[in-house]
């Protein structure tokens, strides 16, 4: 299978020569095309450092980001601007839908912004809308929307361009168990029928627990990784689960 993401060797520092913070500690690892990837880790460990790295929203102290053979970390300027339009997705904790839009517009204006004819646009918007089950809210705006359906529509957004690649920031942060759920449900809907490759920042297990494989970060570094294979969902929250006991039991040990 395709290497559609490779992270060589990156890290991350803030500060200054009196007082630096090394966020990400030379972590390396690939995601292959199609694959639904997890990255945990306590708050503070680094995990969203490394995901706003490879989104180009930080830029890596030492390293190198490859996105279907492509160092995103030389790019500069309208290079950057076309990349993050053309190769990302982007799924937020808070939605970041506009009010003033209806669904159906926040959806379509990314293919707007990139000029799609607006034939294309209409098939592609139901065509999304359609797999996610959000297809009779499309007319409604955000105010009049649940959490569940906005984190939808926002999952709609991210995918109608057709991106490389998606990428998840605490996605069900704010939403309630059953809306979760849904969402959760939804971006399996991409990742298996859409064959969307995603990458997930998570803390909470249940979540993880919808992906292929989850990467673990303690201080910066990758500390343990496991693959779903063909363990149940239910097997594979039991894994996740374990890794954390550990994790946590390393952490009670310095307290």
């Amino acid at each position: 299978m395709e290497k559609i993401l490779r992270i060589e060797n990156i890290e991350k520092y803030y500060g200054n020569k009196t007082n630096i913070t090394k966020a990400v500690d030379n972590i390396s690892f690939n995601v292959d095309d199609g694959e639904f990837v997890v990255i945990m880790g306590a708050s503070g460990s680094g995990k969203s450092t490394l995901l706003n790295c490879i989104s180009t929203i930080d830029r890596v102290t030492s390293g190198h980001i490859y996105l279907k053979g492509q160092d995103i970390t030389k790019l500069k300027g309208r290079q950057l601007t076309k990349f993050r339009r053309d190769s990302l997705g982007f799924i937020f904790q808070d939605f970041n839908l506009l009010d003033t839009l209806t669904a159906f517009e926040n959806i379509a204006l990314a293919l707007t912004i990139k000029k799609t004819n607006y034939k294309l646009i209409d098939d592609k918007v139901n065509k999304i809308a359609s797999a996610l089950g959000i297809k009779e809210i499309l007319n409604k705006y955000p105010y009049e929307l649940s959490g569940g359906q906005k984190q939808r529509v926002a999952c709609a957004r991210a995918i109608v361009t057709n991106p490389d690649l998606i990428l998840a920031d605490e996605p069900t942060g704010a939403l309630d168990s059953k809306s979760a759920r849904l969402l959760l449900e939804s971006l399996n809907t991409l990742n298996q029928k859409l064959n969307a490759t995603i990458l997930m920042v998570t803390h909470d297990c249940f979540t993880a627990s919808y992906g292929d494989r989850v990467i673990f970060i303690k201080d910066g570094k990758i500390f343990s990784e496991i693959v779903k294979g063909n363990h149940s969902r239910k097997e594979f929250f039991n894994m996740i689960m374990d890794v954390q006991t550990v994790l946590g039991g390393e952490l009670n040990e310095l307290i």
